[in-house]
C-alpha cells in the first residue's frame, strides 16, 4: 500500500529528545531453512486420500463417515481441551470415525518429517514459537484452500455460510496473494499492554493514556520497588504486540503496511524511530524488571501476576495461560498503546486485534473433508462458547459471547475493541515472514535493544538490513497488502 510516508524531523522533535529501552533474552527458533524444509517437496500423493462420503444436509462437506481423523494441536496458552471437546462432537456426528489427537509445543519439529513423507495430519493448529512458516507452506502449495469450508452451511444455521458467521477480517487474514483461503484463525486475539487494575489503584494511578503519564507511573512504581515493565525476555518477539500498534498510532497504518510489504527504508520511518526511542527509555530509566532478558513468557507473566511489574506486552491468551498464578483480586485488563504526543496520526485506543491460533488442512492430508468438518464444528456456537468459557479468549465466530459472563481480562478486551472502533491494525509480517519476525526482528534486534546492548538507531539499521535481505531472497515468496 504505497511507500513509506515521509514525516518532517520537526514533527518528531520532542521524540528525538527521548532515549528509551528495556531487557532481552534469546530463543532458539527454527531457521528459515528448517522451516522451508518442513514444506519442501510435494510430499504424498492424492491417491492416499480417503474416498468422499455422501453429501447431505447434515454432512455438507461429504465427510467419509468411517474414515479416521488425525488432529495435531499446539499445546500452548489455550491448552488442548477445547479441541478435544470439539472432537467429541465430531465422534457423535460420525460414530464410525476414529479420531487421533496429539498435542505438542514442537509443531515444526514434530511435523516436518510427516510433511516430507507425504503423511501430514488432517488438521493442524500451527501455532507457537516453533510453528511452521505460513508463507513457505503457502508458497510451496502445501495447504488446502479452505473456501470449501467457508462456503459450506454454518453449523448452527444452514441459511448462513460459515464465512458469514466470522468476525470481520478473519477470512482476509487467511489469504495471501489471491482469493484462496489457506488458514483459518480460530481465536480472536487482542494484543496490547496488559496490567492489573488493582495494582495500578495501589499507586493511585489509572492506565496511562500518554507516554509522559506512562513514565510517571513507572517512576512512582520504581520508588516503591516495583518495576514498570516486564516481558518475555527469551521470546522478545512478544514486544511487538504493543510496539507495532504504537508505531501505527504515531505514524499511521501505512507505516506498518510498508514494513509488511518489505519496502525499501520502511523501518527508517520517523514513527519507527520515535517508538523505539520511547521503549528504549524504559530501559535507560531502569523501569524494566531486573532479569527480564532471561525470563520465559511464563516466568515473566508469573512475575507480573506477583506484582513485581505493572505492565506486560501480551495477547489475550494471557488470562488463561497465567490463571494458576493470577490473584483473585488482580482485575486483569488490557490497554492500547499510550499516545506519544499530539502529532500522533491515530487516536488513543488504536490497538492490534486479529485472528490468532492458525488452523490449516494440509493439501496431502488423507481426510481433508474431516479436517474441515472439525473446523466447522469448532465455529459453531456451542464449541465457540466452550472455548470462551474455558480459556478466556474470543473466537473468530462473531457473537460467541452472547449470554456469557466474561472474566475480567476478556471483558477488558471487548471494551478495548469497542473503544478502538475502526482503529484496529493488523500487522501481517508475523504471518508472511515468520523467521524474519521472530528470529531476526524479535530476537536479534528488538530483544538486543531492550537488553541495552544496541541503541535504537543500531537496531533500526539492523532490522532494515534483515528486511532487505528477505526482500532480495528469491527463495522466499513475497506478499503485499492489496
Amino acid at each position: 500500500m504505497g511507500s513509506t510516508p515521509e514525516f518532517s524531523r520537526r514533527e518528531f522533535s520532542r521524540r528525538g529528545l527521548i532515549k528509551r529501552a528495556a531487557a532481552l533474552g534469546l530463543i532458539a527458533v527454527p531457521t528459515m531453512s528448517a522451516l522451508s524444509a518442513c514444506a519442501s517437496g510435494d510430499g504424498g500423493d492424492g491417491d492416499k486420500q480417503v474416498d468422499k462420503g455422501k453429501k447431505t444436509d447434515k454432512n455438507p462437506l461429504a465427510v467419509n463417515e468411517g474414515a479416521p481423523l488425525d488432529v495435531v494441536i499446539f499445546d500452548g496458552g489455550f491448552g488442548q481441551q477445547y479441541a478435544k471437546d470439539a472432537e467429541d462432537e465430531y465422534r457423535k456426528a460420525f460414530p464410525g470415525a476414529q479420531v487421533k489427537h496429539a498435542a505438542t509445543q514442537e509443531i515444526q519439529t514434530q511435523l516436518q518429517p510427516r510433511f516430507n513423507g507425504g503423511t501430514p495430519p488432517d488438521l493442524i493448529d500451527n501455532s507457537g514459537a516453533k510453528q511452521m512458516d505460513m508463507g513457505t507452506l503457502v508458497g510451496k502449495k502445501q495447504l488446502t484452500d479452505l473456501n470449501i469450508l467457508l462456503d459450506a452451511p454454518s453449523y448452527d444455521d444452514p441459511a448462513k455460510k460459515v464465512r458469514e458467521t466470522l468476525r470481520p477480517g478473519v477470512v482476509e487474514m487467511g489469504q495471501f496473494d489471491g482469493n484462496e483461503t489457506w488458514i483459518l484463525y480460530y481465536a480472536y486475539t487482542v494484543y496490547g499492554v496488559w496490567y492489573s487494575k488493582t495494582n495500578l489503584q495501589k499507586l493511585d494511578a489509572q492506565y496511562p493514556e500518554t507516554w509522559d503519564e506512562m513514565l510517571k507511573v513507572c517512576e512512582a512504581a520504581k520508588k516503591k520497588g516495583i518495576a514498570g515493565w516486564t516481558y518475555a525476555g527469551k521470546h522478545p518477539y512478544y514486544l511487538p504486540f504493543s510496539l507495532y500498534p504504537f508505531i501505527a498510532k504515531i505514524g499511521g497504518v501505512e507505516v506498518l503496511n510498508a514494513i509488511d510489504n518489505l519496502e525499501p527504508n520502511a523501518w527508517k520511518a520517523p514513527a519507527v524511530k520515535a517508538a523505539f526511542e520511547a521503549y528504549y527509555e524504559l530501559y535507560k530509566k531502569g523501569y524494566i524488571l531486573q532479569g527480564t532478558p532471561g525470563l520465559t513468557h511464563i516466568e515473566s507473566q508469573t512475575a507480573w501476576n506477583e506484582g513485581k511489574a505493572l505492565f506486560i506486552p501480551n495477547g489475550s491468551w494471557v488470562e488463561n495461560e497465567s490463571k494458576k498464578t493470577t490473584p483473585q483480586d488482580f482485575r486483569m485488563a488490557v490497554g492500547a498503546p499510550s499516545s506519544l504526543d499530539k502529532s500522533d496520526k491515530m487516536p488513543f485506543g488504536t490497538l492490534w486485534a486479529s485472528g490468532g491460533e492458525p488452523f490449516v488442512v494440509p493439501k496431502n492430508a488423507k481426510n481433508p473433508q474431516g479436517g474441515m468438518e472439525l473446523l466447522r464444528i469448532m465455529l459453531g456456537k456451542k464449541s465457540s462458547q466452550n472455548f470462551i468459557k474455558s480459556v478466556s479468549s474470543l473466537t473468530s465466530f462473531n457473537g460467541g459471547t452472547d449470554g456469557l459472563t466474561l472474566p475480567p481480562g476478556l471483558a477488558s478486551s471487548q471494551e478495548a475493541l469497542a473503544k478502538a472502533g475502526k482503529n484496529v491494525v493488523n500487522p501481517r509480517i508475523q504471518d508472511w515472514y515468520v523467521a524474519l519476525q521472530k528470529e531476526k526482528i524479535g530476537v536479534a534486534a528488538i530483544g538486543e535493544m531492550m537488553a541495552g546492548r544496541m541503541t535504537p538507531d543500531e537496531t533500526i539499521a539492523k532490522i532494515q538490513r534483515f528486511a532487505d535481505e528477505t526482500a532480495k531472497d528469491g527463495s522466499v515468496k513475497k506478499y503485499r497488502h492489496k
